[in-house]
Protein backbone atom coordinates (compact mmCIF):
# COMPACT_ATOMS: atom_id res chain seq x y z
CA UNK A 1 0.00 0.00 0.00
CA UNK A 2 1.24 3.39 -0.97
CA UNK A 3 1.44 6.00 1.56
CA UNK A 4 2.17 9.08 -0.64
CA UNK A 5 -0.49 11.72 -0.85
CA UNK A 6 -2.21 12.31 -4.02
CA UNK A 7 -0.88 14.78 -6.56
CA UNK A 8 -3.90 16.67 -6.47
CA UNK A 9 -3.99 17.78 -2.49
CA UNK A 10 0.39 18.06 -3.43
CA UNK A 11 -0.64 20.66 -6.53
CA UNK A 12 -3.26 22.71 -4.12
CA UNK A 13 -1.02 22.97 -1.27
CA UNK A 14 2.11 23.61 -3.56
CA UNK A 15 1.11 25.40 -6.54
CA UNK A 16 2.45 28.98 -4.54
CA UNK A 17 5.97 27.61 -5.08
CA UNK A 18 5.07 27.94 -8.91
CA UNK A 19 3.86 31.75 -8.98
CA UNK A 20 6.46 32.22 -5.84
CA UNK A 21 9.54 31.44 -8.45
CA UNK A 22 8.19 32.63 -11.67
CA UNK A 23 7.64 36.10 -9.77
CA UNK A 24 11.00 35.50 -8.03
CA UNK A 25 12.47 35.17 -11.74
CA UNK A 26 10.89 38.56 -12.65
CA UNK A 27 9.37 36.12 -15.74
CA UNK A 28 6.08 37.66 -17.46
CA UNK A 29 3.78 34.52 -18.39
CA UNK A 30 0.42 35.95 -19.77
CA UNK A 31 -0.41 32.82 -21.28
CA UNK A 32 0.96 30.72 -18.34
CA UNK A 33 3.56 28.62 -20.08
CA UNK A 34 6.00 29.00 -17.42
CA UNK A 35 3.18 28.25 -14.66
CA UNK A 36 2.40 24.92 -16.97
CA UNK A 37 6.77 24.82 -17.26
CA UNK A 38 6.18 24.61 -13.30
CA UNK A 39 3.50 22.27 -12.77
CA UNK A 40 5.61 19.72 -14.91
CA UNK A 41 8.76 20.36 -13.03
CA UNK A 42 6.36 19.83 -9.70
CA UNK A 43 5.16 16.53 -10.96
CA UNK A 44 8.49 15.11 -11.99
CA UNK A 45 10.01 16.34 -8.36
CA UNK A 46 7.12 14.76 -6.79
CA UNK A 47 7.43 10.87 -8.89
CA UNK A 48 11.69 11.66 -7.91
CA UNK A 49 11.18 12.43 -4.25
CA UNK A 50 12.76 10.97 -1.94
CA UNK A 51 11.83 11.44 1.92
CA UNK A 52 15.63 10.36 2.89
CA UNK A 53 17.07 12.73 0.56
CA UNK A 54 15.55 15.75 2.61
CA UNK A 55 12.07 17.99 2.51
CA UNK A 56 9.87 17.74 -0.10
CA UNK A 57 9.33 21.29 -0.25
CA UNK A 58 12.77 22.39 -0.73
CA UNK A 59 13.08 19.43 -3.77
CA UNK A 60 10.23 21.27 -5.25
CA UNK A 61 11.61 24.60 -5.22
CA UNK A 62 15.03 23.27 -6.31
CA UNK A 63 13.18 21.61 -9.39
CA UNK A 64 10.55 24.16 -10.08
CA UNK A 65 13.53 27.23 -10.10
CA UNK A 66 15.65 24.93 -12.29
CA UNK A 67 12.79 24.25 -15.07
CA UNK A 68 11.78 28.04 -14.97
CA UNK A 69 15.40 28.78 -15.57
CA UNK A 70 16.02 25.88 -18.44
CA UNK A 71 12.95 26.97 -20.12
CA UNK A 72 13.74 30.96 -20.08
CA UNK A 73 17.26 30.04 -21.35
CA UNK A 74 15.67 28.65 -24.02
CA UNK A 75 13.01 30.97 -24.96
CA UNK A 76 16.22 33.41 -24.88
CA UNK A 77 17.87 31.44 -27.13
CA UNK A 78 15.09 31.18 -29.47
CA UNK A 79 14.40 35.44 -29.43
CA UNK A 80 17.84 35.77 -29.96
CA UNK A 81 17.66 33.45 -33.28
CA UNK A 82 14.82 34.84 -34.26
CA UNK A 83 16.48 38.50 -34.09
CA UNK A 84 19.17 37.09 -36.28
CA UNK A 85 16.60 35.81 -38.76
CA UNK A 86 15.10 39.26 -39.21
CA UNK A 87 18.12 41.38 -39.06
CA UNK A 88 19.56 38.97 -42.30
CA UNK A 89 16.45 39.09 -44.06
CA UNK A 90 16.61 42.68 -43.79
CA UNK A 91 20.45 42.56 -44.85
CA UNK A 92 19.48 41.10 -48.07
CA UNK A 93 16.81 43.78 -48.56
CA UNK A 94 19.69 45.74 -48.88
CA UNK A 95 22.04 43.81 -50.67
CA UNK A 96 20.63 42.12 -53.65
CA UNK A 97 18.67 38.99 -53.58
CA UNK A 98 15.13 40.42 -53.12
CA UNK A 99 12.40 38.59 -54.86
CA UNK A 100 11.92 35.32 -52.79
CA UNK A 101 12.74 37.43 -49.76
CA UNK A 102 10.57 40.83 -51.03
CA UNK A 103 7.13 37.41 -51.54
CA UNK A 104 7.60 36.73 -47.70
CA UNK A 105 8.29 39.94 -46.45
CA UNK A 106 4.26 40.54 -48.12
CA UNK A 107 2.49 37.79 -46.69
CA UNK A 108 4.47 39.54 -42.87
CA UNK A 109 2.65 42.64 -43.63
CA UNK A 110 -0.42 44.28 -41.87
CA UNK A 111 -2.99 45.58 -44.16
CA UNK A 112 -1.91 48.99 -42.43
CA UNK A 113 1.58 48.67 -42.93
CA UNK A 114 3.67 50.70 -45.63
CA UNK A 115 4.30 48.58 -48.79
CA UNK A 116 7.47 50.56 -50.24
CA UNK A 117 9.34 50.03 -47.37
CA UNK A 118 9.80 46.48 -48.30
CA UNK A 119 10.55 47.06 -51.33
CA UNK A 120 13.95 46.28 -52.21
CA UNK A 121 14.60 48.50 -55.36
CA UNK A 122 13.46 51.70 -53.19
CA UNK A 123 15.92 50.69 -50.96
CA UNK A 124 18.72 50.45 -53.14
CA UNK A 125 18.03 53.81 -54.94
CA UNK A 126 17.46 55.66 -51.71
CA UNK A 127 20.93 54.12 -50.65
CA UNK A 128 22.74 55.36 -54.05
CA UNK A 129 21.22 58.90 -53.30
CA UNK A 130 22.60 59.38 -49.95
CA UNK A 131 26.30 59.52 -48.48
CA UNK A 132 27.85 56.21 -46.76
CA UNK A 133 27.07 58.02 -42.90
CA UNK A 134 23.27 58.97 -44.02
CA UNK A 135 22.95 55.01 -44.92
CA UNK A 136 24.54 53.72 -42.04
CA UNK A 137 22.21 55.65 -40.20
CA UNK A 138 19.13 54.52 -42.33
CA UNK A 139 20.45 51.08 -41.76
CA UNK A 140 21.40 51.03 -38.30
CA UNK A 141 18.29 53.61 -36.84
CA UNK A 142 15.51 52.55 -39.36
CA UNK A 143 16.60 48.77 -40.50
CA UNK A 144 18.15 47.30 -37.21
CA UNK A 145 16.74 49.75 -34.76
CA UNK A 146 19.81 50.61 -33.52
CA UNK A 147 20.01 53.50 -30.61
CA UNK A 148 22.05 56.48 -31.26
CA UNK A 149 24.53 55.30 -28.63
CA UNK A 150 25.02 51.72 -30.08
CA UNK A 151 25.58 53.55 -33.76
CA UNK A 152 27.93 55.81 -32.14
CA UNK A 153 29.64 53.00 -30.64
CA UNK A 154 29.33 50.74 -33.68
CA UNK A 155 30.96 53.23 -35.78
CA UNK A 156 33.69 54.73 -33.12
CA UNK A 157 31.75 58.25 -33.36
CA UNK A 158 30.21 60.77 -31.47
CA UNK A 159 26.13 60.44 -30.80
CA UNK A 160 25.96 64.27 -31.95
CA UNK A 161 27.86 62.65 -35.51
CA UNK A 162 25.04 60.17 -35.54
CA UNK A 163 22.28 62.71 -34.59
CA UNK A 164 23.63 64.64 -37.45
CA UNK A 165 23.09 61.87 -40.18
CA UNK A 166 19.92 61.50 -39.28
CA UNK A 167 18.95 64.93 -39.65
CA UNK A 168 20.63 64.83 -43.03
CA UNK A 169 18.58 62.08 -43.58
CA UNK A 170 15.32 63.65 -42.85
CA UNK A 171 16.15 67.06 -44.55
CA UNK A 172 17.01 65.03 -48.17
CA UNK A 173 13.67 62.92 -47.17
CA UNK A 174 11.50 65.85 -46.61
CA UNK A 175 12.71 68.01 -49.86
CA UNK A 176 10.49 67.00 -52.47
CA UNK A 177 13.01 67.30 -55.55
CA UNK A 178 14.80 64.41 -53.79
CA UNK A 179 11.50 62.38 -53.26
CA UNK A 180 10.79 62.99 -56.88
CA UNK A 181 14.47 61.57 -57.74
CA UNK A 182 13.42 58.65 -55.58
CA UNK A 183 9.99 58.03 -57.28
CA UNK A 184 8.09 58.99 -54.40
CA UNK A 185 4.87 60.43 -55.05
CA UNK A 186 3.03 62.14 -52.38
CA UNK A 187 1.10 59.26 -51.32
CA UNK A 188 4.04 58.17 -49.09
Amino acid sequence: MDNRIAFEEIFEQNKRRIHYQIHKLNIQDPHEEFFQEGLIAMWNAYEKYQPDKGPMATYFNFTIRNRLIDRLRKEISYQNIKKKAIKEELTQITDGNHYSLQEKLNQRLEPEQSLPLTDPALWKTLKSQLTERQWKWIYYYIIEGMSYKEIAVTENTTVEAVKSWGKQVRMKLRDPEFREKLGWDDGL
